[in-house]
Formats: structure tokens, sequence, C-alpha cells
């Protein structure tokens, strides 16, 4: 009788399990079906709103354009296509997941980047995947939270405090000028550019952020790697869509990898900040007065700990380390790669490399020092011409996105529905025949400023602009015009020869790089060549 129970219990255990898995796999059905449903639904509306734009041809009404948008020379020259053909302003949608406005002329880019910052959002296609880096700092935060980011932040980029930073831009470009010095006297003239730039870049920012001197540019920096390698998986999973939900990718190798390297980052930051706040601390309590003590000029992390807004509020640790991180981020790749290619372009026309040389000779007469000061920078005339042609040629930003808390109504009776996505085309802008002349060529003379009144506003935005436009551009402007200056004094710049063979393929990511490197052939000037 007991065997005949037991088998009856499992029986019965067994048919309550199979109901209860029923009820369980019938349950996600349903919310499976209902949400792909509603998103098919989102989507077919989406689809009907930006039927006001023209649009591409597509893989099909569901995939739509994915995987058509490449991080390549050819994905720059399917945006060269997409402008020639039409003119201001194309749809575009990834799937079901992701619907966009590309615009690309400076009549549609204005009322997207003009708008008023409490109704332009961050979208989560591009922005998202840095947050887990970045946290909730200027670059992703949106509404009241960003004004008052902004608000804190903003006396850090003010001039006088810009000038104190000079200094600094000499200090790591004569570090990198020593090393090819070095490369040049070993025979080894053709040098890949990209690398020692961006090195320079990093140990400028890690000086005027933190006070740190890593020697990052002579010897490994666990912390330097650790942001490259952070900048190398947020492009990877950027395009694979899998990836962009965290539940898969946290789980995937490349995760893993992500976390170690943002645990590097952090803790670098986290005890940076923590270390500072104590010595304020132990400054105040000493009475000393930390604003004004003459003992080394103050950095990034100095001025955004003592920043206060309006109710005598300062930011957090995890605040301060949100906006230092994202000051590393901007700041090093962007600038890094719009020195190098303004140096390509130099090397590809001597003689606007010349005349700017010319202009930096003219600057040192009669110094003892081959230093460029502050002062010197609003007399670049030309130098500062050819920087901003390059900016345009080649932006080291391609695109920014926006999105918008209500419909934008755009030049032709068009309307971008709220919480679509505006790609707005920087490099599209910037190479539209219809806004600019022969927009392929390398031509400085377009900014000559007796003549840039009659361009378009919105013409010229490798910066972005509006309100959410970048902070750090001044400080941006101020490294590239000295290390420009300084190299151009010290080295005839030609075309090197990339070891792979074939000629240089722009390799758009979170900024424009070359495939292979960008190779300069390098050959030092002494006082004579100088002379001649």
């Amino acid at each position: 009788m007991s065997v005949l129970q037991g088998v009856l219990y499992v029986v019965l255990s067994w048919t309550n399990l199979c109901q209860i898995l029923w009820v369980v796999v019938t349950g996600l059905v349903i919310v499976v079906a209902a949400w792909t449903a509603r998103l098919l639904v989102r989507h077919a509306w989406y689809v009907h709103r930006l039927s006001c734009f023209s649009r591409p041809r597509a893989h099909s009404w569901l995939i739509g354009h994915l995987g058509q948008m490449q991080s390549t020379e050819e994905g720059l020259l399917q945006v060269d296509d997409l402008v020639q053909t039409y003119k201001h302003s194309c749809s575009w949608f990834l799937g079901p997941f992701y619907h966009l406005v590309r615009v690309f002329h400076p009549d549609y880019v204005k009322p997207l980047l003009m708008a008023p910052a409490s109704i332009t959002m961050k979208d989560e296609l591009i922005y998202g995947h840095l947050r887990p880096w970045l946290g909730q700092s200027l670059l992703t935060t949106n509404g009241d939270e960003w004004l008052r980011r902004r608000r804190l932040l903003t006396p850090a980029f003010h001039f006088d405090i810009l000038k104190n930073y000079v200094s600094t831009f000499n200090a790591s470009a004569n570090t990198m000028h020593g090393k090819w010095c070095r490369l040049v006297a070993e025979g080894r003239t053709n040098v890949e550019i990209f690398d020692h730039v961006t090195l320079m870049t990093l140990d400028s920012l890690l000086k005027c952020a933190f006070s740190y001197n890593s020697n990052c540019q002579e010897s490994n920096s666990e912390y330097v790697s650790a942001i490259v390698k952070l900048s190398d998986l947020v492009i990877d999973r950027r395009f694979k869509m899998l990836h962009h939900w965290d539940w898969i990718y946290w789980k995937t190798q490349q995760g893993k990898q992500f976390k170690k390297a943002l645990s590097v980052v952090h803790r670098f930051t986290s005890e940076v900040v923590q270390r500072r706040r104590a010595l304020i601390s132990q400054q105040r309590e000493t009475d000393t007065e930390f604003t004004t003590s003459p003992q080394r000029k103050r950095d990034f992390v100095d001025l955004i700990l003592l920043s206060k807004d309006e109710d005598g509020q300062g930011l957090t640790d995890e605040e301060i380390q949100a906006e230092a991180n994202t000051f590393m981020f901007a700041g090093h790749d962007s600038t890094a790669s719009a020195i190098c290619w303004t140096l390509y372009n130099l090397a590809r026309h001597a003689h606007h490399q010349d005349k700017c040389r010319e202009e930096v000779m003219d600057l040192m007469q009669g110094r003892d020092r081959e230093d460029i000061e502050w002062e010197d920078l609003s007399n670049l005339t030309f130098t500062t011409m050819c920087i901003r042609e390059s900016l345009r040629l080649h932006s080291p930003v391609q695109a920014v996105t926006r999105k918008y808390s209500r419909d934008m109504m755009l030049p032709g009776d068009r309307t971008v529905p709220e919480g679509a996505i505006c790609l707005v085309s920087i490099y599209g802008t910037h190479h539209n025949p219809t806004v600019w002349t022969d927009p392929h060529e390398y031509n400085p003379l377009r900014f000559d400023p007796a003549t840039t009144t009659s361009r378009a506003s919105h013409a010229f935005i490798p910066f972005s602009s509006g309100p959410r436009n970048c902070i750090g551009q001044k400080f941006a402007l101020a490294e590239l015009r000295v290390v420009v200056a300084l190299t151009l004094l010290r080295f005839r710049l030609t075309l090197g020869l990339n070891p792979s063979g074939g000629g240089v393929r722009r390799l758009p990511q979170l900024v424009l790089r070359a495939e292979g490197g960008l190779w300069l052939q390098l050959e030092p000037l002494t006082a004579h060549d100088m002379e001649k």
C-alpha cells in the first residue's frame, strides 16, 4: 500500500509541476507576444510619422537599415552619397528598435542643436553604453540636473584657468618631440603618429585634471591602458545589436573585460578625489585659505571640488568622479585625432605648412626658449585657419545624436516626432556640396576671418553647437595650437608609408582615426634649416 501511495504521490507531484511549468511558459509567451506587438505597433507609428522624410532603400520593412551603417572608409563614402542624393536629411531605422532622422544641412541642423536644453535629451543608442564608465555626468544627464552641472563646471573652463594649462601643453609636447628625435636618430623617420599623440594628450590631461605625472609617454600606465581598452570596447559594443542589452552584455567576454578595465579607472579617480577632498579639509582646519593659496596651480578636480551652486551646494564625490572621468574620456581622444589630422593635412600641403612655420618662427624671434605662451595663441592666425579647415575636413567626432521631449519642426513642413533619434551628421554637413565649394579639398582660406561672416551659422560644427555644445572646446583649441605650432617649429612633415600598404583609409570610431595608423615622415629642423 505504501508503494502505491508513493507512486501516486510522484504522479501527482509531476502533474502539479507540469501544470506550474505550463502556466509559466504560457505567461512568458503572452508577455513576449504583448511586447512584440507593442514593438511592432510603435515601429509602424514611427515609420508613418517619419514618412515626410525621404528614406534610402532598406533591407526590409522590419530590419530596415540594420547593418548598413559602417564604421569604415566605405561608411563615410556612403554618407557622401546620402548627402549628394538627399541634400539635407533622410530617415533611417535599425530594425524595429531605433528610428532616426539623419540631417546634414545647416538649416536642418540649427533648430535641433539650438533647441532648449530642457527638451533635449541624450539617447541610449550612443550614450547609454558610456554610462557605466562616465556615470551621471554632464555628457549623459538631462534636464535640470544637466543645467546644474553645466553651471557648476563652466568656471573650470574660463580663460583665466586655461592660461595655467598652456605650460602643461608645452611640457607634454616637448616629451613627445624628444621621443621623435630619438626615433629619427635611430633611422626610424617613418612614424605612426596616432599612438604618440594619444599618449601625449593623455599625459597632458592627467596633469591638468589630477596634477598627476603618469610618465605614460615613456612607460606603461595601468590607468592609461584601461582608458584605451574602454574606448575600444564601447566601439565594439555599438555594432553588436545583442550587446545593447545589459543583461546579455555583462555575461560576454567583452563585458567582463569592460568591468575589469572600469574598476581600474574608477579606483584611480576615486582615490584622487578622496585625497584631494581630505587635503582641502586639512587646509581649512589650519585656517589656510585654499582658494588663494600660492602653493600650486589648481587642477580640474580642485576647481570642481570648490564649486558651489546658488544654494551653496557642491558636487558629491560620486558626481565629481563622473565629471573627472568624462573630462578624461572626452578630452584625450578627440584632441589627439584633431592634432593628427591637422599634421597630416599640413604634410600633404607643403606650402601651407611652410606658411604656418614662418608664422611660428616670427613669434619666437628674440626668445630664449621655444615655448608657446597664452598670449601667442591669438597671433597664430594662419595656423588657426589650417586647424579649423582640418576640423572641417577630418572632424574628430562624425556625428552627435539627440532626442526631444516634444515634436521638432524642420524646414519644408517636416516634423521629427517626439522620441525619435536625431543624428546630426557633422561629417555630412562639413562635406555638403550645397554648403561648401569643393568640400573634399583642403583649403584653409575658407576660414580667413575676413570671409567667415558669409558662412551659414551651423555650417561648421566640430564641437556641436547650442546649449549642449562641447564645454571643453576652448581647452582643445588651445592645446591644438600649442602642439601644432611646436611640431612645425621642430620638424618638417611629409607623408609617410603605411607598412600594411595602400593609401590612407579613414576609420570613424568614437573619433576619426586611420586604418593601420597615420604615418608621417619626420625631418628634424636645425636652426640653420629654419633660417632658410
